[in-house]
């Protein structure tokens, strides 16, 4: 038994689930995996992205959407924008679709208790604007634990903030890494991305053409392929970090198989 299996056999499973990709975007959609959601057994953790719809929302408003490598650049009136999206339509949408559910939901932001403090990111080499990188070490660990153990769950959207009054712009799935890693401390924590593919795909036309487990190697190798590229090498880094800070399990699947846990597994 390795080291890591005798520190987490006695801790409490604790389950961060990311949702994102077309699935927030899609009422539908999001309402099956809220339900899904809502039975998932255990403490639970959900965070939601959304940048289609605030690029949707962008486009309406005549504010220019601008990227770098898939990247969103966050000037301060897209900084205003996708505050209002993520933390106030995304957010209280989802967190009133779980109390329909009889989930009890509480919507933050990393701002809310001071719970995801975030420092923003140097304009070297590429100025992304006001986009935060949060430390897993500085997360609030105490009220989330409070919330969970009290059978609230939290929701947070992708905004931060750094501490001295504002608000970042933040990768969702870096997020759900940096709180699943802070939390592994206490719990026995399995981080699910859930989007509209099955996994981490050979063929990303091609669903059957599943990797159902991946190792830091592996992955090495089909990024120089070309296999797997875009959105899914930092959600596969974010990945490979959690597992190395302390988070036991990461699984990359669709969102309709959340309960079965059908997808890729990396560990």
């Amino acid at each position: 038994m390795k080291s890591e299996d005798f520190k987490n056999r006695d801790k409490e499973k604790l389950s961060i689930v990311k949702i994102g990709g077309n699935i927030v975007d899609n009422p539908e959609e999001l309402d099956k995996f809220l339900a899904d959601f809502n039975s998932l057994e255990g403490l639970k953790v959900l965070i939601h992205g959304g940048g289609a719809i605030a690029s949707k929302m962008s486009d309406q408003l005549g504010i220019e959407t601008r990227k770098v490598d898939g990247r969103r650049i966050t000037d301060a009136e897209t900084l205003k924008l996708v505050t209002m999206v993520y933390a106030g339509l995304i957010n209280k949408n989802i967190v009133a679709s779980l109390q329909k559910l009889g989930c009890n939901a509480i919507g933050l932001s990393g701002a809310d208790a001071n719970t995801i403090p975030s420092v923003r990111r140097s304009p070297e080499p590429i100025d992304f604007g006001f986009v935060g990188d949060p430390d897993p070490q500085k997360v609030n660990k105490s009220f989330i634990s409070l919330l969970v153990e009290n059978d609230v769950i939290p929701v947070f959207c992708a905004i931060t903030h750094d501490g001295d009054g504002m608000l970042l712009n933040t990768n969702a799935d870096t997020i759900a890494y940096t709180v699943a890693t802070a939390l592994s401390e206490k719990y026995k924590t399995v981080l699910y991305y859930c989007f509209e593919k099955e996994g981490v795909l050979m063929d990303v036309n091609d669903p059957d053409s599943l990797i159902e487990t991946i190792n830091p190697d592996e992955c090495d190798n089909l990024i120089q392929q070309g296999v797997i590229a875009d959105g899914m090498i930092p959600k596969l880094f974010n990945s490979f970090n959690a597992i190395s800070q302390g988070v036991s399990e990461v699984k990359i699947l669709h969102a309709k198989n959340l309960l079965t846990g059908k997808g890729t597994v990396l560990s």
